[in-house]
């Protein structure tokens, strides 16, 4: 893709591989790398970052409607199960164009209720223990996992049993890595 824009305005963002929520000012110059899962991951002076759908028009990129994304009607059940999957493959390594969960990443994905509240706990791992990507992925997938109608708190653990393998992707994956 790499796409040399200056942003139109202050946006909120992902450092990679850190996590850590940052802002980037207005008339920032960027360079899309990357255009998955409704984000972009940029190329600035200051290293990579990650940049969501809703803020796509601080690149100069058309805005979602509103109305194009989930009703707000709160889920439960296995609507908010399916929710919440479908969310997850929307979330991608920045270095691998496979999503988490057709990459084996996901491990479990618990429902619970805590007092009124609808929390989704999520553990999943990376393709090796050395990968700095961890915080970035975690955040990407916290963050769309709380856009769910009716959900009130996400929380994303890496774990590292059992180790990840090549076998666990998916034949969606497979594909779309050439290994089939």
């Amino acid at each position: 893709m790499n796409t040399d824009i200056q942003l139109t305005r202050e946006v909120e963002a992902i450092q990679i591989p850190s996590g850590d929520t940052i802002t980037l000012p207005a008339g920032t110059r960027v360079i899309i790398t990357q255009s998955l899962g409704g984000s972009y991951t940029v190329a600035t002076d200051h290293g990579l970052a990650r940049i969501s759908a809703k803020n796509s028009d601080a690149l100069g990129l058309e805005k979602k409607d509103a109305s194009e994304g989930p009703s707000a009607t709160p889920l439960t059940g296995e609507d908010l199960e399916k929710a919440v999957w479908e969310a997850l493959k929307t979330v991608y390594d920045p270095e691998i164009p496979v999503n988490i969960v057709d990459l084996g990443l996901v491990y479990d994905c618990t429902i619970t209720k805590e007092e009124e509240n609808t929390v989704i706990l999520v553990k999943m791992t990376l393709t090796a223990p050395g990968c700095g990507m961890g915080p970035t992925i975690a955040a990407d997938a916290q963050g769309k996992i709380m856009g769910i109608p009716g959900v009130n708190d996400a929380r994303v653990e890496i774990v590292w049993d059992p180790p990840w393998n090549q076998g666990m992707i998916s034949e969606v994956g497979r594909m779309q890595l050439g290994m089939v």
